[in-house]
């Protein structure tokens, strides 16, 4: 199992584009294999990593995720395109759908047809993430166009899939998926085995799982699932990710979250290897001063 870090999903050392350069450049230098970065309301995250790219060498650098509603996907496969260039193949772009409360409360567009939207959007921005022409016509999208984008590489897409319709256009469709407040029984339960499926149907290789935990190695359990709880209780309240979270048996994101000491922490990150996850996204809880050094080192061991 790959080990990457979070950027952006929660509070940390990254902040800045200078922090984020800094992170991807630590963590390469120490062996990780992936720096994801969350695209929210701060720094847009596919110009960020075309940034970091220019700075690093090794690292995986992957978007988690960006949501497609406000971008064409004509629009956001030349800007993909162009970061791959500028990261010399090493970037994934990871997309969703984001939430109703963005999509139509925030931006004033329709979130009435959620699947239907991501498989139209696949079927332009799939050929051209291949180098291909797009010519589609469909309710949302009607498309006729092709890029030139020099120096760049064919660009893997991973879809933020929890439901089956979604699942089944993710293991169809692209080259896995990248999850965000979904525990490990749901996993093993329920993602892996639709998505893979889909993929098996579609004739495409196996998909990936990236799963986005937050995660922090302490001495006091109880205090950092309260931060925890605190500071991410407005993840629990989103439909998708409640759903997820149910399907668990978990009350909120806390009760999902991969706390404790080295030993536990390191016993949680094998079992997500053992239930078929290929990359561990780490987003790391700073609930302490010593948090982040802490959580580096256990996952390290991993590597």
């Amino acid at each position: 199992m790959r080990i990457g870090v979070m950027a952006g999903a929660t509070p940390g050392p990254d902040g800045t584009l200078d922090g984020i350069v800094a992170r991807a450049q630590k963590l390469e230098a120490a062996g990780f294999h992936a720096l994801w970065m969350a695209n929210i309301f701060g720094l847009d995250a596919i110009t960020s990593l075309a940034v970091v790219g220019r700075e690093t060498q090794r690292i995986e650098l992957g978007t988690a995720v960006v949501p497609t509603y406000p971008r064409h996907p004509a629009a956001i496969a030349q800007q993909a395109l162009t970061t791959q260039a500028a990261c010399g193949g090493r970037f994934t772009l990871g997309i969703g759908l984001s939430h109703k409360l963005v999509i139509e409360d925030m931006f004033g567009l329709s979130y009435a047809k959620p699947a239907s939207h991501m498989r139209e959007y696949m079927s332009v921005l799939g050929p051209l993430a291949r180098g291909e022409a797009a010519s589609f016509q469909g309710d949302e999208y009607r498309v006729n166009a092709a890029l030139d984008v020099p120096g760049t590489s064919p660009l893997p897409i991973l879809i933020a899939a929890l439901g089956d319709r979604m699942l089944q256009i993710a293991g169809s469709t692209a080259d896995g998926t990248i999850l965000w407040m979904t525990g490990p029984a749901t996993i093993e339960d329920h993602i892996a085995p639709k998505l893979r499926a889909a993929a098996k149907e579609a004739g495409r290789p196996d998909p990936r799982i990236v799963a986005g935990f937050p995660i922090v190695v302490t001495d006091d359990e109880a205090a950092a699932r309260e931060a925890i709880s605190k500071g991410l209780v407005m993840y629990g309240t989103l439909p998708s990710y409640r759903a997820m979270l149910d399907k668990e048996g978990a009350a909120g994101p806390a009760d999902i979250a991969i706390v404790g000491n080295a030993e536990t922490v390191s016993d949680q990150i094998k079992r997500l290897a053992d239930i078929g996850v290929t990359d561990f996204d780490a987003a790391i809880f700073p609930v302490a001063d010593d948090s982040d050094a802490r959580t580096i080192e256990v996952l390290a061991k991993h590597l």
